[in-house]
């Protein structure tokens, strides 16, 4: 790990971003418009990742705003029941909506329809984002949704300065949702921006293609952002896996695991979490990326996303049954 990455070893960490309910027709394989019951559980990219951490042995405090209403505090009990720490998630009343995912167990004609209009997440203030101590946490971390509206924007930013004043490093996961953005230039321009501020970036193929501005730019891109200082950038490309790069030149290739699928969310959100804490807890750069990459074959294989967050326990069982990663592509 580079120096300037060594807090994280502090595993506490400090995460903005939207928590949410997801409800998943029940049984899993049942279609949403045919279903009769559903299973409601913890959801939005943030809090799952925080899930991620705790269960990965961390400690995770989320950093957002909900609606004051049912759905809100449906939230902020899921949060208290999985440990993530709520001191800095903030109730909006008037006509501000949580996040809401209705999200089906199934691969083939996967359906999700997600309910973001006014959203609450957005109301996240600067005066919000001044409130935690940042000296006392070990990483900033972000999703790249946290951007796409003001004056949640606006807010992110000033955390970023915060974060630098205070030393911290700044964990950046694209996260690109086109429905969230006014438009792909809007996104492109905003997530260079945060570029600037970020230690370690991650994001699928098709999110580096939109932060660089258009299709099949973003491995050059991503391996530029690496040159040009960024510590570790993670270029993930679905079935051929990923590869990273790091500021000192390094290129690691890997492959994922391959599991048969319930659902293809939540990967992205176990893998940065585990990622992350596998950095904490001194595993290598590549046995970071591999545990990451085995929490996601987990999550896509059960249902929900926070629940079905892996232990590290199930994880070292997962890879000791799995020994046949596949190459890279």
């Amino acid at each position: 790990m580079t120096p300037a990455l060594d807090r994280i070893r502090q595993n506490n960490f400090l995460i903005i971003g939207r928590a949410g309910m997801d409800l998943y027709p029940d049984p899993p394989g049942t279609r949403t418009e045919e279903a009769g019951q559903f299973f409601a559980c913890l959801g939005g990219s943030s809090a799952n990742i925080g899930v991620a951490i705790v269960k990965s042995s961390g400690q995770a405090s989320l950093l957002t705003s909900v609606s004051d209403d049912a759905i809100g505090r449906f939230c902020l009990n899921e949060l208290d029941k999985y440990r993530v720490d709520r001191t800095f998630v903030k109730s909006v009343g008037g006509e501000c909506r949580n996040s809401l995912a209705v999200v089906e167990s199934r691969v083939e004609d996967h359906q999700s329809v997600i309910y973001r209009n006014n959203a609450a997440d957005f109301q996240m203030t600067e005066e919000d984002v001044l409130a935690p101590d940042y000296s006392s946490f070990a990483a900033l971390i972000t999703t790249g949704t946290v951007l796409a509206a003001e004056p949640s924007r606006s807010a992110c930013f000033s955390a970023f300065e915060q974060a630098k004043d205070s030393a911290l490093p700044i964990i950046f996961d694209i996260d690109y949702r086109p429905y969230s953005w006014v438009s792909g230039e809007d996104a492109a321009n905003t997530y260079s921006h945060a570029a600037f501020f970020c230690d370690v970036i991650i994001g699928n193929d098709d999110e580096f293609d939109v932060m660089a501005g258009g299709p099949g730019q973003g491995f050059s891109f991503a391996k530029k952002l690496a040159a040009q200082g960024t510590q570790i950038v993670i270029y993930k490309m679905g079935e051929k896996g990923s590869v990273t790069f790091t500021s000192e030149g390094e290129e690691i290739a890997t492959g994922i695991f391959k599991v048969e699928a319930l659902k293809p969310t939540g990967a992205g959100d176990s893998f940065l979490g585990v990622f992350i804490s596998s950095l904490a807890s001194n595993r290598s750069l590549k046995d970071s990326v591999v545990r990451g990459s085995a929490a996601a074959a987990l999550v896509v294989s059960r249902v929900g996303c926070a629940p079905a967050m892996p232990t590290p326990e199930e994880i070292d069982a997962f890879i000791e049954t799995h020994p046949g990663m596949s190459d890279a592509g």
